[in-house]
């Protein structure tokens, strides 16, 4: 038997549980899973928004979105009169959230915290990472999920913090404000090189794309932070808050700036990504492991990547033509996988 067979034997063995971050049967049995696209990070009035929580709903719901999350700063919006007047079952959702916010040594510091059930005091801190995880640790007590924001804003959290972080899957790999240097930057990393190296030091991260929308009233304003620009199709039973936090937690959603899918398959064998194509665009698909290594790149859909056994993970990335891109999470695989 080859090296690469006994490789790729080990790998089904270690992905039993990894297939659970893509899984090919509904999170419930006879409930059918669905897609829901949704925004994760969003401002009001409350904080430093310039719209009311219900013409911020009103544009999601208007434009297309089945959720939207309103996050503001240090801040817990009511959604129950907002769910009364716009929600409708398995159509449309506003779902609690906050951004946790404090700065250490003039570093912004922020986490969102997806559905806590009580308003969440930031914590302090003793330096970067300790307020970072201590947020963490908060969200988590109000019964939230926990997702780092923007970490190149204001050159805030590094790659070795991120690293270091516990009891977090969640961190935006893109985020639509014009000022928080997702790119990188006078040798900073960009975050998907940040994703690449957490995942490759062996910890599992999930990245989602957000808009951080402040301002709905500006919309032909390109220095102002509009909505529109980044979000998440996740993959649930049903479009209820705790099915959608519990579909970002297990890595069971995909992110865009506008690209669509119509399926992601992922098996102990391969990862298998098919693209919702316009007819006015071309695609490439790449599929990336440890240390942002692109190992395959495809130019139809649907294409699949077998893995050999010894990758750690591979994720997969579309990029369409005239710059929009959709991000798939990573799979584990092989013995050296990220947890």
């Amino acid at each position: 038997m080859s090296r690469a067979r006994v490789a790729l034997l080990a790998a089904a063995a270690s992905m039993a549980s990894a297939v659970l971050s893509l899984p090919a049967l509904p999170a419930q049995p006879g409930a059918p899973a669905s897609w829901y696209k949704g925004n994760l990070h969003t401002h009001t009035l409350n904080s430093d928004g310039d719209s009311t929580p219900d013409d911020v709903v009103r544009w999601y719901r208007e434009h297309g979105y089945q959720f939207v999350t309103l996050t503001d700063h240090n801040y817990l919006t009511s959604v129950d009169g907002l769910n009364a007047l716009h929600g409708a079952d398995d159509k449309f959702l506003v779902m609690k959230g906050e951004e946790v916010t404090d700065a250490f040594e003039k570093k912004p510091i922020h986490v969102n915290g997806f559905n806590p059930s009580s308003f969440i005091k930031p914590p302090g801190g003793f330096s970067v990472l300790d307020m970072t995880q201590r947020m963490v640790d908060a969200i988590r007590g109000a019964g939230a999920v926990p997702s780092i924001n923007h970490p190149n804003f204001g050159w805030a959290i590094s790659a070795d913090e991120l690293m270091q972080l516990q009891r977090t899957r969640l961190f935006e790999v893109f985020n639509g404000h014009p000022l928080v240097n997702n790119n990188g930057g006078g040798g900073v990393p960009g975050l998907e090189e940040v994703w690449d190296r957490i995942l490759s030091s062996g910890q599992m991260m999930y990245g989602i794309a957000v808009d951080d929308a402040h301002y709905f009233k500006r919309p032909e304003d390109k220095t102002a932070p509009r909505p529109g620009f980044g979000w998440v199709y996740v993959r649930a039973p049903r479009l209820e808050a705790r099915a959608l936090v519990e579909s970002l937690e297990r890595g069971d959603f995909y992110s865009s700036t506008g690209v669509e899918l119509q399926s992601i398959t992922a098996t102990s064998a391969a990862l298998t990504v098919a693209i919702k194509t316009e007819p006015a665009s071309k695609y490439r698909i790449q599929f990336i492991g440890r240390h942002g290594r692109v190992l395959s790149e495809a130019l139809a859909s649907p294409a699949t990547y077998a893995f050999m056994g010894d990758e750690s993970y591979v994720r997969a990335k579309v990029l369409e033509s005239n710059g929009k891109a959709a991000w798939i999470q990573p799979v584990p695989v092989g013995a050296s996988s990220p947890r």
